[in-house]
């Protein structure tokens, strides 16, 4: 489960209050969507909860855990662990092929060889299988993002983010992304908490995080 407390975050220069006070929590397993206009606070909370970035004040627990008080090495940990990140951009690697980049993760902790099948099974089940070996200028725009996917689940994460996975796409690309989010929770067990702008996309969530001027207003 996830659960936010009286989350603020604060820029400076000019001094912006971008989140204000925000509670809510998210239980395990659900596919929820963060929606707002430009400039909300979406990716922002995003970024907080997948500890990309710390609030300025507040609290947020994961399965129970305090991410705040965690050290900087257990938060490193916790993230290759137990989190995926899909973003816009798909940020292959160029020069690696589909699945030596959907393995990277698991070089960190040296079990790329063990994770080999469970890597091309995930490659498979996104509809690439054959294109293993293909380098991301190879593949589609659709396909690169699939293989992103592919990388982010690759450690067998308890929790997705998804900032704007479908932001860099076309309507049929972007409408089979969402529906491989929507299998991430559903065939997976991952909490996954996506950013769109699209209502249409927003609408496809169990649970929806909507941000006006960095205030909840209905989750």
């Amino acid at each position: 489960m996830i659960e936010v407390e009286s989350l603020v975050k604060n820029f400076d220069e000019p001094k912006v209050e971008v989140l204000k006070n925000l509670t809510f929590s998210v239980e395990s397993g659900k596919f929820v969507s963060i929606t707002g206009r430009s400039g909300s606070g979406k990716s922002t909370l995003l970024y907080l909860i997948s500890t990309l970035d710390a609030p300025t004040s507040g609290k947020i627990s994961l399965d129970g855990r305090v991410t705040t008080e965690m050290s900087s090495e257990e938060v490193h940990r916790f993230r290759n662990q137990q989190m995926g990140f899909v973003f816009q951009f798909h940020y292959l690697l160029p020069e690696l092929t589909a699945l030596e980049n959907v393995l990277m993760p698991a070089r960190k902790d040296q079990s790329h060889r063990k994770r080999y099948e469970r890597a091309k099974m995930l490659l498979s089940d996104f509809g690439l299988e054959g294109k293993e070996e293909r380098l991301p200028k190879n593949l589609s725009g659709g396909e690169q993002q699939r293989v992103a996917i592919a990388r982010a689940l690759i450690m067998e994460p308890a929790y997705v983010f998804a900032d704007e996975p479908t932001g860099n796409l076309d309507s049929v690309s972007g409408d089979v992304v969402m529906k491989i989010l929507r299998r991430v929770s559903s065939d997976y067990g991952a909490t996954v908490i996506y950013v769109t702008h699209d209502p249409d996309y927003a609408a496809q969530a169990e649970f929806e995080i909507q941000l006006v001027d960095g205030r909840v207003v209905n989750s």
